[in-house]
């Protein structure tokens, strides 16, 4: 069973979270997607509310995802590994269009395995995150790696994304299967696609290849989890992306034949 959140009124938009978050990370864009969308914000299995699977790739969560739904192509949009769970969504004609903020994938090759360090020590300082995180330094210890702005976040809220990072129980099944793969499959997506990229992602980089059709935006003055750090920019960046359409694609895949 996939555990969401639904609000608002228009064309639907499925978000879906980063790794070792939940549904709770599109907080601070909700009410404004809200006020044009039908807003899906969703567990993937073994985060917040929705129970494990196995396996757990990114093409499982996107069957698990649609499946849970049951929604007729939604828009989806994504960050990290829900960026790469949103591509596999729309590579099984799942999704109307995709939006992609810095997603998982787009490394040449397979990745090295890796315990999460940082993890551990998050599961170690369970006791002790209230104190921790009340302060701005706490808050920026705790976050700073993902969020460029971290005294942005509120008190509240930084304790549930900490909380929630450390108490996932498909966080190491979904590293592991992450890392193990990659997605190469970035020119085949046919429905409308935006990319966005934080200025400040220390974890994932652009790929050095990006088909002409994708719309690309830089998001200046963000981390690799930027909806803290700039809530409306996000916001506007995921509306644009669901108001595309084919022909939007069909017209900028004509301007780059005629270019060439």
């Amino acid at each position: 069973m996939i555990a969401y959140t639904r609000t608002g009124s228009g064309e639907p938009l499925v978000l879906l979270h980063a790794l070792g978050t939940d549904r709770h990370m599109w907080d601070p864009v909700i009410e404004r997607l809200s006020a044009e969308r039908e807003v899906y914000a969703v567990d993937m299995p073994g985060f917040g509310e929705s129970a494990p699977i196995e396996p757990s790739a990114p093409a499982d969560l996107a069957r698990a995802v649609h499946e849970g739904l049951g929604l007729d192509r939604p828009h989806v949009a994504g960050n990290s590994l829900g960026g790469w769970v949103a591509l596999e969504l729309a590579l099984a004609g799942h999704a109307r269009s995709v939006t992609a903020i810095a997603p998982a994938g787009m490394w040449e090759r397979p990745l090295q395995p890796k315990r999460a360090a940082a993890r551990q020590l998050a599961r170690a300082l369970r006791p002790a995150l209230p104190t921790l995180l009340r302060s701005e330094r706490g808050r920026r210890l705790a976050l700073g790696g993902t969020i460029a702005r971290p005294e942005r976040v509120p008190y509240a809220a930084a304790l549930q994304l900490v909380r929630a990072y450390a108490n996932a129980p498909g966080f190491d099944a979904a590293n592991a299967a992450m890392r193990a793969g990659h997605f190469p499959r970035l020119a085949e997506i046919d429905v409308p696609l935006t990319l966005a990229w934080p200025e400040h992602d220390r974890l994932v980089g652009r790929p050095r290849s990006v088909p002409a059709v994708a719309h690309e935006f830089r998001l200046r003055g963000c981390g690799h989890m930027p909806t803290w750090d700039d809530p409306e920019l996000v916001a506007d960046v995921l509306l644009a992306g669901s108001t595309l359409t084919p022909g939007d694609v069909e017209l900028a895949a004509e301007q780059d034949r005629d270019a060439g």
